[in-house]
């Protein structure tokens, strides 16, 4: 693709999230590289309507999810100032087009992970964290069809993602055993769903180390006091209209969201 044409695709991008118009499959991007470079350019444009990137986001590190949406590998998303909330949260249903709850472990970075030509090891990345901490993902089924969307262009819309609430944090235990935490989802009070860390590629540090080094390849670092969501524990809880939302993660704590 030309330059010209990633800037067509990333004022598309910037237009749809915008405006909630739902976004089909954006011709001419074919690989996930391209996408990201859509997502680099459409971003800066968000930025100035959704505030700076401060946190990032990997949808599909449980292979339930990938299925779900199609993809072969897990998908980078960043997260926008503006659309962060600690819980217990509230946002407005309306806000959305088909929202969605995801039930995620989330960490943040204490230094930067800069890129580098020489890959990061799990041990790096694990050194890196600060603080942990339970979170809600709300995504959003904005596209036209989530199935032939493909890959691409969800990397070039950051992969679904539309807010955050975030728990509260805790300094990151290198000990606790966060592939065998138990998570459980609860809609209007009744559980409808549970996992565990597993889920998220097996390991949550193997999550992290995977985004990593994804964004070293693409030329880019994470800095300090970022925020990294590792993607969903359960499947995503859909919500057709007003309802209350909370997760609790083993050893981590809960996090309440209401969307009216």
């Amino acid at each position: 693709m030309q330059a010209s044409t990633f800037a067509e695709a990333a004022s598309r991008v910037i237009r749809h999230r915008l405006t909630g118009i739902p976004l089909g499959r954006i011709a001419g991007l074919v690989a996930l590289d391209q996408g990201y470079a859509v997502q680099a350019l459409a971003n800066r444009g968000l930025a100035k309507a959704l505030g700076p990137v401060v946190g990032l986001k990997i949808g599909g590190t449980a292979e339930n999810t990938r299925k779900l949406i199609n993809v072969e590998e897990p998908v980078l998303g960043e997260i926008f100032a503006s659309t962060v909330q600690r819980s217990p949260a509230r946002f407005a249903r309306a806000a959305f087009v088909k929202p969605g709850i995801e039930t995620e472990i989330a960490v943040r970075l204490g230094r930067d992970l800069p890129a580098r030509p020489k890959p990061y090891t799990r041990e790096e990345v694990a050194a890196a964290i600060a603080t942990i901490l339970p979170a809600i993902e709300i995504v959003d089924d904005r596209y036209e069809d989530f199935k032939t969307v493909g890959g691409p262009t969800l990397a070039a819309d950051n992969v679904y993602n539309a807010a955050s609430v975030l728990g509260a944090e805790k300094p990151f235990d290198p000990d606790l055993a966060l592939d065998r935490l138990a998570a459980r989802t609860l809609v209007d009070g009744r559980e409808v769903a549970t996992g565990t860390g597993a889920a998220l590629l097996g390991h949550p540090l193997d999550a992290l180390l995977f985004a990593v080094e994804k964004r070293r390849r693409l030329g880019r670092g994470l800095e300090a006091g970022t925020f990294v969501s590792l993607g969903t524990m359960t499947m995503p809880q859909w919500a057709e209209g007003p309802s209350r939302f909370r997760i609790e993660v083993e050893a981590l704590g809960a996090v309440e969201l209401e969307l009216v």
